[in-house]
């Protein structure tokens, strides 16, 4: 399946697999499929899954999905924190607009959620 959806008058192409859209059908609550652009030391993107369902910075896909993008950044480059991860916080970005990605692939694979999302043209 393959729609449009608009984060901040932006189109947003949302591509779910089969197996995907099977899954969702069987929840209670819908997903949030959270594209997130982290900066740091690096440029990372990453697709999360919440099962929290909808909220204000969500867009809705259709009954089972909503998404949202969010720009984050660590607190520090470097290694002294703890865990895997360094803490994140929010990355304010003048113009959110240019960075909101293109695309969103969602499918479900060994019972667990996986995405991608990219800035230039799916192919």
């Amino acid at each position: 399946m393959q729609t449009t959806v608009h984060i901040e008058n932006k189109p947003l192409t949302v591509f779910l697999s089969a197996a995907a859209q099977n899954a969702m059908r069987k929840r209670d609550v819908p997903l949030v499929a959270e594209m997130e652009l982290y900066f740091s030391c690096l440029i990372r993107t990453r697709v999360r899954f919440y099962d929290n369902g909808k909220s204000n910075d969500t867009v809705p896909v259709n009954e089972y999905l909503n998404v949202r993008f969010r720009p984050v950044m660590t607190k520090h480059c470097g290694r002294d924190y703890e865990g895997d991860e360094p803490p994140l916080t929010d990355f304010p970005i003048t113009n959110s607009q240019a960075f909101i990605p293109k695309w969103l692939s969602i499918d479900f694979e060994h019972n667990q959620w996986t995405g991608e999302f990219g800035f230039s043209r799916r192919e």
